[in-house]
């Protein structure tokens, strides 16, 4: 979810890569649905391992939760940032709800990332009003 709301807010102003440590093989539904209501899209990501060369090329390394485990490797100048994402299903929280909430704090995070990378907000991206 975080590339595909950086690559929409930033425009073409930041380049973003994805990975995992043991990355899924699929993109999970519930999170593409509520990353395009917010008119980015991850419905064609495939899901990548990461790699070393990944980690030397990149200006800022970004672990979302704390199961992954990110190992500075040798070359590697940028920063190792972890985001500690709720989870509201440990308020029984389900569904789309959830995962719209988790969508929303990633998506926070990742303007403030931008405008620390670039200086500029990037556009802002608002979910579309719910009756709910």
């Amino acid at each position: 979810m975080a590339a595909a709301i950086m690559r929409q807010l930033a425009g073409g102003l930041v380049e973003v890569r994805s990975a995992g440590t043991e990355p899924d093989a699929q993109v999970h539904d519930l999170s593409a649905i509520v990353v395009a209501e917010l008119g980015a899209d991850m419905s064609h990501t495939v899901p990548a391992r990461l790699a070393p060369s990944m980690l030397t090329a990149a200006d800022r390394v970004v672990v979302l939760g704390t199961e992954a485990r990110v190992v500075a490797v040798p070359g590697m100048v940028a920063p190792i940032e972890t985001w500690v994402i709720p989870d509201p299903a440990a308020q029984g929280i389900g569904g789309l709800t959830r995962v719209r909430m988790m969508r929303d704090d990633i998506a926070d995070r990742v303007q403030t990332l931008l405008e620390e990378l670039t200086g500029q907000p990037g556009r802002v991206m608002e979910p579309p009003a719910r009756d709910e």
